[in-house]
């Protein structure tokens, strides 16, 4: 029996593209190892957000090929669909497939012979594909997974090559996602995670919106909560705001993309939103709920990003009552407008406005731990966290640790949350039934 290691580069909708390919393989009767292992197959699924992800695709394959010399190596994915002769020049890479073509990378691999120099099959992407859901799990087992219900994006922003790499926007057909999101609850899971490229462009090829998706999923008997991965500022309505705060399954949690907090670089980014609304909407949330999680993601050095336009961006985040920030450094991609732009950022600079905006995160974060303190939230419990700890998560996205054994893993429990943390909070268990729902915890008196 022939064996396969995994390994993926960039996002949960990678994550969930890759436990898919890998299933494939292992229906045809593939043994999937650790990455760590010796393999007779190395299947890389690759990210091309930022320069790093192609550097570390480099590092990975050669990593790969000390672990397994022999080994029959295929690149896949973003960074394969944009640079193709890249990968290809790779030494020891057997296979470079597309986004388009990821799918079919068992059958075009063909007899796994090694040939001396790869074959490449990288599909136009012009005309948007349909595709069925994909899922996988958590690295933590079968506590948690990530279900794609969406790809490719329509919004071409002036940094990004993800429309490049993966096409239009596209969406799985509801009926299509709710049997796989009964399939997942069928293997245990308690918790799925939506993901994809755009999730709040979700259906609009059906004439359907994100929020007929939410209604449909929340009716899915055996699942036990939803969380959403990411839904742009201009797509996250009210409605669907109220709806998942609303819900007994979908976790009170939003990650909104910020970008920056100066108007004349959301602008130049094409962004399509400005402050104000972003400002607006979190105010939205908070005055529903004080106590529901919000991130944002936040892009440092941008071209045309002056110390004046960057201070205004720290104010902004500092003043937006966010729970936490995911900060990128910006890096050149070519064939995106941003390249074309005046008044680049020097790379020391860029870095040292990334330092200060993940310091900035980092009390942000701590701040809305303190403000949780003595409160009971449901945790979904993952895994051993080390020192006879558990640890898990809430709805509102704080990871929380509690002394216990193995038997909390999956399974739901009431906490009271004692001690704030930069990354998590300490948490005693409460001594009650599992509860994991509005509803439930109404009913047993919290």
């Amino acid at each position: 029996m022939r064996t396969i290691a995994l390994h993926t580069l960039g996002c949960k909708l990678n994550f969930a593209e890759t436990s898919t390919i890998g299933r494939t393989f292992a229906e045809a009767g593939f043994t999937v190892v650790d990455e760590h292992e010796p393999a007779d197959v190395f299947l890389l699924n690759t990210c091309s957000v930022t320069e790093r992800a192609d550097r570390e695709c480099r590092q990975v394959v050669r990593r790969a090929l000390r672990t397994s010399p022999g080994a029959y190596v295929i690149v896949t994915g973003c960074y394969a669909q944009l640079d193709p002769e890249a990968i290809a020049a790779i030494g020891g890479v057997d296979l470079v497939v597309g986004t388009r073509d990821k799918f079919r990378a068992l059958e075009l691999a063909g007899g796994f012979e090694k040939k001396g120099l790869p074959q490449v099959f990288v599909s136009c992407i012009d005309e948007a594909e349909s595709f069925d859901a994909a899922y996988a799990a958590d690295a933590d087992g079968r506590t948690r997974a990530f279900l794609k219900v969406q790809d490719g994006c329509d919004f071409h922003c002036a940094f990004c090559t993800i429309p490049l790499a993966r096409g239009e926007s596209r969406s799985v057909p509801v009926a299509q996602i709710v049997r796989q999101a009964r399939e997942i609850a069928s293997k245990g899971f308690r918790e799925i995670v939506l993901s994809g490229v755009n999730v709040g462009d979700y259906g609009r090829q059906f004439g359907l919106s994100l929020l007929d998706l939410l209604r449909a999923l929340e009716e899915v008997e055996g699942v036990d909560r939803y969380r959403v991965s990411s839904i742009e500022p201009n797509l996250l309505t009210p409605a669907v705001v109220d709806f998942m705060l609303g819900s007994e399954k979908f976790c009170n949690h939003f990650h909104i993309p910020l970008q920056s907090g100066s108007d004349a670089i959301l602008r130049a980014m094409r962004r399509r939103y400005d402050t104000r609304h972003y400002r607006d909407l979190v105010d939205y949330i908070r005055a529903a709920d004080a106590f529901a999680g919000i991130g944002a993601d936040v892009i440092a050095g941008f071209p045309g990003e002056t110390d004046a336009l960057f201070d205004e961006t720290y104010r902004c985040l500092a003043e937006t009552p966010v729970s936490y920030l995911h900060v990128f450094t910006y890096s050149e991609r070519e064939n995106t407008p941003a390249t074309g732009l005046s008044g680049a950022v020097e790379p020391k600079e860029r870095f040292g406005r990334s330092d200060r905006l993940r310091m900035l995160g980092q009390k942000k974060r701590h701040a809305f731990h303190a403000s949780v303190l003595g409160y009971r939230s449901s945790v979904l419990f993952e895994h051993a966290a080390g020192g006879g700890t558990m640890s898990g998560l809430t709805p509102n996205y704080i990871r929380v640790k509690v002394p216990g054994d193995l038997s909390l893993a999956n399974r739901f429990a009431e906490v009271t949350l004692t001690r704030a943390e930069d990354d998590f909070c300490h948490g005693a268990l409460v001594q009650a039934p599992e509860a994991h729902t509005r509803k439930a915890l109404m009913a047993a008196g919290y």
